[in-house]
């Protein structure tokens, strides 16, 4: 999964020292003519940076703020002005995600405690119910990320409803695709979740994403996700290696599985970089090749 990282960096100028104030409709006169302006004119969305005097609501309705706002501002805009209204976006909700985790911090390291195994459900009091009632508002929802830990991520589906063809084909193709892979965890309890054939086949996509949109904006992000899926691809994680070690020797094996995955992107693939890889990989436990070799080699082409 491209990982949904929270992202802190520039905000845009409607986010910045902006506080929510009480909106009443009231009268301006412009020149000769008077303006009725709304709750909605007034309404002003609280600052991104964090603060213990903010709620829940607060945030959400923020959130919500900002959502209509884009989506009266991409109305008028080139696809080129979406995209850079989707890097802002981003980065808007993800400070205000953040917010609301330090928040909800002590309901984060409680949510999996929730989880009753007789009835293989979770059963939550009241007012946990009521905030994630509040999140989904906003799009939001509480994630089980492995290790007993739980965060609060956008729902999948958000942006690319948001987002569809209002922004240029290289950003609508990476917003769909990663927000398909954002439906289900990549990894927990340092090992993989998705299936092999289902890494090789976002290896895939992104490398073909990478021929198709050389000059994207948002090229050295893919690279980067690429590189590690790649790298997870080939060796695995902890818990869950591509291969079996012998320990006394330093060499490995490969596991059936995995042999099978590689020879089938190689097939499949075969003048694909990830085929590339896969060969290499092959022929280096093979060869047997010491693993920390080949994980030196393999990683630090990262």
């Amino acid at each position: 999964m491209i990982k949904r990282i929270i992202a802190i960096g520039i905000l845009s100028a409607a986010a910045v020292s902006c506080k929510k104030e009480t909106a009443v409709s009231e009268e301006k006169r412009v020149g000769d003519s008077v303006k009725t302006e709304t709750k909605e004119d007034q309404y002003k969305p609280i600052d991104t940076a964090c603060s213990p005097v903010n709620k829940t609501e607060d945030y959400i309705t923020s959130l919500q703020w900002h959502h209509s706002r884009i989506e009266k501002e991409m109305a008028g805009n080139s696809p080129e002005q979406n995209d850079k209204v989707y890097e802002d976006y981003v980065k808007i909700r993800g400070k205000y995600t953040e917010c609301l985790m330090n928040l909800h911090s002590d309901i984060l390291d409680k949510y999996v405690n929730y989880y009753n195994g007789d009835k293989d459900q979770y059963i939550f009091p009241d007012n946990i119910k009521k905030i994630a009632s509040e999140l989904k508002k906003a799009g939001l929802e509480f994630r089980e990320v492995g290790e007993g830990m739980t965060e609060i991520w956008t729902i999948p589906g958000y942006y690319s409803s948001l987002f569809k063809n209002k922004v240029t084909p290289d950003y609508g193709a990476y917003i769909s695709q990663t927000d398909k892979e954002s439906e289900t965890n990549y990894a927990a309890d340092a090992g993989l979740i998705i299936s092999w054939e289902q890494l090789g086949d976002r290896l895939m996509f992104w490398e073909n994403f990478m021929n198709t949109y050389p000059e994207s904006r948002l090229i050295k992000t893919v690279q980067q996700d690429y590189k590690m899926y790649l790298s997870d691809y080939l060796l695995g994680m902890d818990n869950t290696p591509t291969y079996e070690r012998d320990g006394e020797k330093g060499t490995g094996k490969l596991n059936d599985e995995n042999r099978a995955e590689f020879n089938r992107i190689i097939k499949k693939y075969p003048n694909s970089n990830t085929a590339k890889k896969a060969k290499e990989i092959i022929t280096l436990f093979d060869a047997q090749t010491p693993v920390d070799q080949i994980d030196e080699k393999i990683n630090g082409e990262r």
